[in-house]
């Protein structure tokens, strides 16, 4: 049995804010202009993004309310209603409570009823794992349809006062995020039926690497090794958060990791057959900084299976870095702006740096009359 992408949607809160904006949204740390800000916007390339925090830190819009609307606007744009959804798969790295899971506070906002429900946790791959556990679920018979969202609200983490209360100095593992990551959700309907010109999910597949390498991103963690391994052993929360494990860091000595890593799993593909080089039409790659899209090209080149770049596709410097939601809206994007053919196909690749969980996806756009 077949499954296609009937119908895709995304949301974006607020007005994009520019780089010399995004202190005045997040405040500066201990009133001071960040000394490392301006090299990391320059290395990756984000002009604009969207966060769902004022300036006075107020959350405008919950991370559960973004992936409804995302999903909402996916199913105005589909044939089917709310009352027809058989099954929501949900995805972000963090949701709005630590319980109950993500899939259930979006399910009630948008209020969908005796449905099947799974929710996906992790950081980037967590929204390609959505989908795949969706995909998986129609191509055994078992639903005729899903709607999968991947959501993320990380600037309630970016706070200066997240910083302050973890001490005077902010290292740079901590600091570097800070300029990486924004807000928004994605979603896609999947269906065992074409509709009108949509997209046929080919084989999705992922390599995770966390047996090989130390944790690369995360949140829970303590800024010195010799402190106790995670924030829930503290004795309080402020213990945890004064001890930095509160902040969301990204171990840069280990990022490097990740080219290498995305490009041997692409090359494992080929030889596997399921990728033929020649045969892709458009690339839609999730990378978090200009930087790496220039190592994956030149990697990939290295070993005779560069796809040309301007089959290249991507919305990352005018809608940032979104976690797990950025494949989501890429593909959304990419279906209402861009020149697309029956017949043509479509890889996409998400690489993840949390403990390098690595995820490829083949589309072909095929239409409802075959």
């Amino acid at each position: 049995m077949s499954v296609y992408i009937t119908s895709t949607g995304h949301y974006l809160p607020g007005e994009p804010i520019d780089n010399d904006q995004i202190e005045e949204v997040l405040g500066q740390i201990n009133g001071k202009p960040s000394r490392l800000k301006r090299r990391i916007l320059q290395s990756n390339g984000i002009q604009t993004r969207h966060y769902a925090i004022d300036q006075d830190h107020n959350t405008l819009i919950s991370n559960s309310e973004m992936a409804a609307r995302a999903g909402q606007e996916c199913l105005d744009q589909s044939y089917l209603s709310a009352r027809q959804v058989k099954m929501l798969s949900a995805a972000t790295s963090q949701g709005d409570l630590v319980l109950p899971g993500f899939g259930s506070m979006v399910q009630a906002e948008l209020g969908l009823s005796d449905i099947e429900l799974h929710t996906s946790h992790g950081i980037c791959s967590s929204g390609m794992m959505a989908l795949k556990a969706a995909y998986t679920s129609l191509k055994a018979g078992e639903q005729p349809n899903a709607l999968v969202i991947a959501s993320e609200l990380a600037s309630r983490l970016f706070k200066a006062t997240r910083y302050e209360a973890a001490g005077d100095e902010v290292d740079f593992n901590a600091e570097f995020l800070r300029w990486m990551l924004s807000d928004g959700a994605g979603a896609m309907l999947l269906e065992a039926r074409p509709r009108g010109q949509c997209f046929r999910i080919d084989w999705i597949r992922s390599f995770s690497h966390a047996d090989a390498y130390p944790v690369c991103m995360s949140v829970g963690l303590p800024t010195s090794a010799n402190r106790l391994q995670s924030w829930q052993d503290f004795p309080t929360y402020a213990e945890a958060e004064a001890a930095g494990a509160l902040l969301i860091r990204q171990d840069v000595r280990l990022l490097e990791n990740i080219v290498k890593l995305g490009v041997d799993g692409c090359l494992r593909l080929i030889d596997e057959g399921l990728i033929d080089i020649p045969a892709v039409d458009h690339l839609l790659c999730h990378y978090s900084s200009h930087y790496f899209r220039s190592r994956i090209f030149d990697m990939l080149q290295q070993a005779g299976a560069a796809i040309p770049e301007e089959k290249w596709y991507t919305n990352l410097y005018t809608r940032g870095n979104t976690g797990c939601a950025s494949i989501f809206i890429m593909l959304d994007e990419f279906r209402r702006t861009q020149d697309w053919q029956a017949g043509q196909t479509i890889l996409c690749m998400v690489p993840e740096s949390g403990r390098f969980n690595n995820v490829y996806m083949q589309l072909t756009v095929v239409s409802e009359q075959g």
